[in-house]
């Protein structure tokens, strides 16, 4: 395969015709997709469409039998590691957040900002001027200036959200993957991550899945519906909820 694609040089991440099958069963399915530099996307189909799976794939834990992934228009990330995709600039925000409870919001951060995790690294590491800026700058993004040095234990289930949003970003990412970031958050919540998004994409591309309608709805972007694996239907919110399909397999529940 040539690494090289004229059709994807204008896109960030651009998947065409890749499978992926666990013993036997399809789970992803000549699925295309093109994402451009600083688009946000939202992700949306029943379980079991291979939202996850996609997503293990752009990031590398799971390697495509066969098709295409690209990023940056030049590199197969078919051919590296998770830590390798990880560097290129690649984030990942998992649903459930993992965030070191026991330390302060600003020492999370501080703690993804540091690259060297070896034990001589952390206790060695001094921040620089240019962490401290980049530092400061995700506080505001993520609406925890002040509360920097409360403990993130004891910080509301959205709030370990964003913090979590916060410790990708600290990372400096090109693109952004966030899985279902308003499960199980109030109606406040899922509004100002919305807006959270909104703000962070204004810099960064961002990947969205999501589940909740009225969310994506508020992000106001381009949504592509999977289903077995494939892309079902793409467009604004009001043409994909209008599509007949999509009613059928995920919206008419």
């Amino acid at each position: 395969m040539n690494v090289m694609d004229s059709r994807a040089t204008s896109a960030l991440l651009y998947l065409d015709g890749v499978h992926v099958s666990f013993d036997g069963f399809h789970a992803i399915n000549n699925l295309s997709l093109a994402l451009e530099p600083g688009e946000m996307r939202a992700i949306i189909g029943p379980n079991g469409a291979g939202k996850t799976t996609m997503m293990d794939i752009i990031t590398g834990k799971t390697k495509p039998d066969e098709g295409t992934v690209l990023f940056d228009g030049v590199t197969d990330l078919t051919r590296l590691d998770e830590t390798h995709i990880a560097e290129l600039g690649i984030g990942r925000k998992f649903q459930k957040p993992t965030v070191f409870e026991s330390q302060t919001i600003e020492d999370n951060l501080l703690l993804a900002l540091n690259v060297d995790h070896s034990v001589k690294g952390t206790l060695f590491w001094r921040e620089s001027k240019g962490e401290t800026e980049r530092i400061e700058r995700v506080l505001e993004t993520i609406r925890l200036t002040e509360a920097r040095n409360r403990l993130a234990g004891s910080l509301s289930h959205g709030q370990k959200q964003w913090l979590e949003i916060g410790m990708l970003l600290a990372q400096d990412p090109k693109l952004l993957l966030v899985d279902e970031p308003v499960a199980g958050m109030t109606d406040v919540e899922t509004h100002q991550t919305a807006e959270l998004l909104k703000a962070i994409n204004k810099e960064k591309t961002v990947m969205v899945v999501e589940h909740d309608m009225t969310f994506v709805r508020e992000l106001g972007v381009k949504v592509t519906c999977l289903h077995e694996g494939t892309v079902l239907a793409e467009g604004t919110i009001d043409q994909v909820s209008s599509n007949e399909r999509v009613i059928e397999v995920y919206l008419g529940r």
